[in-house]
């Protein structure tokens, strides 16, 4: 397959293409959902604060632990420190980490009647958390669309030509442009799933992947079917071709 040009693309071609792409990721994802375990906003939260430069299985590993013996904001805000980092110790930065739950526990005591606000301007405001860490917990415990923008949505949409930033504001913003608010919770799972199970960093599955006839970047990983196969990282490979 050959590598095609977008150079010359309109912006109304970049839309219809952006969707046409999010559909498509519909298809090979219809189950894309948040791979934190979790039962309520608190939890997603301090879930979430904890992926930092980790593996959501290994955060799922530790969080029932922690969550079984600090269940509120209250507990957490009162927390033993030394207690807290040896729990989360495996998720890595566990000092840092430490620090900002129960910042953000205190904070949610202090300022917010122990519970977790449902708005991006309050979210922000608390310790260890940012956009990124706001809109997970918005879309997906609140429902409220949000993009996030890890490192997964960075770089597939610039692979895509959705962006060409590295700046995550400006990235959410332009691809809140292209894909419908509704999408855009959904939209985020699917592009962090395809980054995880085929688009990868070092050798995309460009071969393999459904999206190529739509994707600039096609060609920056193998392109022989049979190679690209063998990248793919998880789930029956046919539904993901």
């Amino acid at each position: 397959m050959a590598r095609r040009s977008f150079e010359q693309e309109t912006s109304t071609a970049l839309v219809r293409r952006a969707r046409r792409m999010n559909r498509t990721l519909a298809d090979l994802y219809p189950d894309a959902h948040c791979e934190l375990d979790y039962t309520n906003p608190l939890e997603l939260l301090v879930a979430t604060i904890l992926s930092a430069q980790c593996t959501d299985k290994r955060v799922n590993m530790v969080t029932p632990t922690l969550f079984a013996k600090y269940p509120t904001a209250a507990d957490l805000a009162a927390a033993d420190r030394f207690d807290v980092e040896t729990i989360i110790m495996s998720a890595g930065f566990f000092r840092a980490k430490t620090t900002s739950i129960i910042g953000m526990a205190q904070a949610l005591c202090d300022r917010f009647g122990a519970e977790v606000p449902s708005r991006l301007k309050d979210l922000v405001t608390l310790p260890g958390v940012g956009r990124k860490t706001a809109n997970v917990v918005l879309g997906n415990a609140f429902g409220v669309p949000g993009i996030t923008v890890d490192t997964h949505m960075h770089r597939l949409t610039n692979r895509f030509g959705w962006t060409t930033s590295d700046d995550p504001v400006k990235i959410e913003a332009e691809i809140g442009k292209l894909i419908a608010r509704k999408e855009w919770t959904v939209l985020s799972h699917r592009v962090i799933w395809h980054g995880r199970r085929v688009c990868h960093a070092r050798k995309p599955a460009c071969g393999a992947c459904a999206l190529a006839p739509m994707c600039p970047a096609f060609g920056t990983g193998p392109t022989d079917e049979a190679t690209a196969r063998k990248l793919v990282k998880t789930g029956p490979v046919d539904a993901l071709l």
